[in-house]
């Protein structure tokens, strides 16, 4: 089976905020996608964000044959795809501190990161922050990542329910982010890709707004990916729209017999938008 991919990425203020500290960027001839959500005030969280995308997007932009840099320790049980995401985050963390250090007012400045990594029928993602990554399936709609949250830790230790940190007034503190430590912990995993998959790469501008059912809902009744995304976007600003929002949308297709046979369209086209 041979797989191709469809993909669609929108980013917007929102109602509040005067300037956008999310980043997105993919590359889908070499099957990568990125979301990023700055902080730091004064344009730093931008910077930030926008460090974070394009060093992910270099790392396997400047692989040698898809022969990936090795960068801190291996994480073992997964893919070296798994572990080129983590390498790559752990590279965009580096680049974030080493800019950060040399001051003109970004000193603190970090961002979340959310990955996905597609090469042939498998993929992988890895993620730091709270920015989230959803698996769209036969219908159902999965979370496959945790947030690194002090009130969604609080949750998994049964110190908060979940109704609790929605309300909460520490939403959004955050225990992991490019930029705050000298190394990052990289939560990664591996998966097999399958025919119709969607895949959602949001920051939490989203998915505080928007609950799993209703954006399970929108993408489904959305006539395009690109329509999807806008109302999604939507959504999140009915609700207050109190920050900025990043949406990227990937499905998963089976490529046809005759573009397998003749060459048709190539399953991956460059593309890096922001």
């Amino acid at each position: 089976m041979s797989l191709s991919i469809e993909v669609s990425g929108k980013s917007d203020v929102g109602c509040v905020r005067t300037n956008n500290e999310d980043n997105f960027g993919y590359d889908t001839q070499l099957g990568i996608f990125v979301v990023c959500d700055g902080m730091g005030g004064q344009a730093a969280g931008e910077v930030a964000s926008k460090i974070g995308v394009d060093t992910v997007l270099d790392y396997f932009r400047q692989a040698d044959r898809g022969k990936y840099p090795t960068i801190g320790d291996p994480i073992e049980g997964f893919s070296d795809r798994a572990n080129a995401l983590a390498s790559a985050i752990r590279k965009a963390n580096s680049e974030v501190i080493k800019v950060a250090s040399e001051g003109t007012g970004k000193t603190g400045m970090g961002s979340t990161i959310v990955a996905v990594l597609v090469k042939e029928n498998f993929l992988s993602v890895a993620h730091v922050g709270d920015s989230r990554i959803y698996l769209i399936r036969a219908g159902n709609i999965q979370q496959l990542t945790n947030d690194h949250s002090l009130v969604m830790e609080q949750v998994r230790r049964g110190l908060m329910t979940i109704e609790e940190a929605e309300v909460s007034h520490m939403q959004n503190i955050i225990i992991r982010a490019l930029g705050s430590e000298a190394t990052v912990e990289v939560d990664v995993d591996d998966m097999v890709a399958l025919p119709n998959d969607i895949l959602l790469l949001a920051s939490d501008g989203l998915t505080k707004h928007v609950k799993d059912a209703k954006m399970l809902e929108l993408v489904k009744t959305a006539p395009t990916l690109d329509a999807a995304n806008a109302a999604l976007i939507q959504a999140a600003k009915e609700h207050g729209g109190d920050d900025n929002i990043t949406c990227v949308l990937i499905r998963v297709t089976d490529l046809p017999w005759y573009k397998r046979w003749f060459g048709g369209a190539q399953p991956f086209k460059r593309q890096n938008s922001m």
